[in-house]
């Protein structure tokens, strides 16, 4: 396969998956086999918002149908980095003064999710611009949709999110415990990467899978967006992008917490029995942990209440799907899904997703911000349910 048609968005060409071997192409199994062609334009997205300011990151959806969105500090002048879409424009949330950059307030947000309970939480980096974040400063704040007020803010200690972590995205499993356990991913392009698991009674935290190999990136791992290479290049030099653990899922039974780096093509899961239990080892943690194959560049993951994961792939403006037995299939590429982001399946069976031009930003094109305005929010009709684990 040549890197000519890697791209849907450039030349409209067959979506397919490739591997950490470029010149192969895999299907979740692991197997070295061709994946079946989809068409360039594949899958029926609706467009359900448009911003013409900061860049979007994260996107979740109420069981009501509320939507909200996150706007991380990365360098776009942000009034507000979490906000509800209402009536055709976005309003901060849940208030204005709660998006005050401040040890109390929201400092740069990367994710938000509804959990199984129908609340809010927020997932606070702490790092504006990627700066070290302060102690105590990455924060999991969840705030109850029927008061729109904060009811548990939980800041994170030095050991669990460390001076270069960068916590990128959560997912929750409420039967766990007296309230529940959160696991988010580390994706700290310094590293060392991990997996951060919360119990939401308590308000501990502890780190697993740290620096483990299935959270870091892979080492000369390079993608193709758009028909070139993506590195970052700034100041006359070019280095490969370094992100570990980023896209997470949790299964429909609550048995497998599925993750990938964002610098990788391949698809891991871990015991979440092993990852709550505090008596285990991180050794013994690690051999819990499953390489499921290759499965294309993603972002975003998520689940649903069948047992199928959802992929996002930013190197061919696609979306698939992966079936409890590993097969892969193709359930959108279009030209307007220029990087797929975040994922979330709500309850109106409705895959609804980010895209928002990440790879455009000025650190990967010497210092020139390719981005167009407006980025854009679609959702896709999947006929499933989401993870419901409470």
């Amino acid at each position: 396969m040549t890197r000519a048609i890697f791209s849907c968005a450039i030349l409209f060409a067959p979506c397919l998956l490739l591997a950490d071997d470029p010149s192969k192409t895999t299907v979740g199994s692991g197997k070295k086999e061709p994946l079946p062609e989809a068409k360039s334009r594949l899958g029926k997205l609706e467009l359900v918002a448009t911003f013409s300011g900061p860049m979007p990151t994260g996107i979740t959806v109420s069981h009501e149908g509320r939507i909200f969105v996150n706007f991380p500090r990365w360098g776009d002048k942000v009034a507000f980095t979490v906000g509800e879409w209402k009536d055709g424009k976005t309003v901060a949330y849940p208030s204005v003064d709660m998006n005050e950059p401040t040890m109390k307030g929201l400092i740069s947000v990367q994710s938000v999710v509804v959990d199984p309970l129908n609340r809010l939480w927020i997932l606070d980096t702490a790092s504006p611009e990627f700066k070290s974040p302060p102690e105590n400063g990455p924060k999991l704040v969840g705030v109850d949709l029927k008061s729109d007020k904060v009811f548990k803010t939980i800041a994170f200690p030095r050991a669990v999110a460390h001076e270069h972590s960068y916590v990128n995205d959560v997912r929750f499993d409420l039967r766990r415990g007296k309230a529940g356990m959160a696991f988010i991913t580390d994706s700290s392009e310094q590293g060392p990467n991990g997996i951060i698991v919360v119990d939401l009674a308590s308000g501990k935290s502890w780190r697993r899978l740290n620096d483990h190999s299935s959270v870091r990136p892979v080492q000369g791992f390079v993608p193709f967006v758009e028909g070139r290479p993506l590195k970052k290049r700034d100041k006359g030099e070019e280095k490969n992008l370094q992100l570990g653990s980023d896209g997470i899922a949790i299964s429909h039974d609550g048995k497998k917490l599925y993750y990938c780096p964002l610098s990788s093509r391949r698809l891991y899961c871990v015991s979440v029995d092993a990852l709550v239990d505090e008596k285990m080892s991180d050794e013994e943690v690690g051999k819990t942990v499953e390489d499921l194959g290759e499965k294309g560049a993603s972002d975003g993951l998520e689940s649903d209440a069948e047992g199928r994961v959802y992929l996002t792939d930013y190197e061919n403006n696609a979306i698939h799907r992966r079936d409890k037995d590993g097969k892969i299939e193709t359930l959108a590429c279009d030209p307007r899904m220029l990087w797929p982001d975040t994922l979330s399946l709500a309850t109106d069976g409705y895959l609804y997703f980010t895209a928002n031009q990440l790879h455009r930003q000025a650190p990967y094109h010497h210092g020139k911000d390719l981005r167009e305005r407006p980025y854009s929010v679609f959702r896709l009709k999947v006929e499933a349910k989401p993870v419901l684990l409470k």
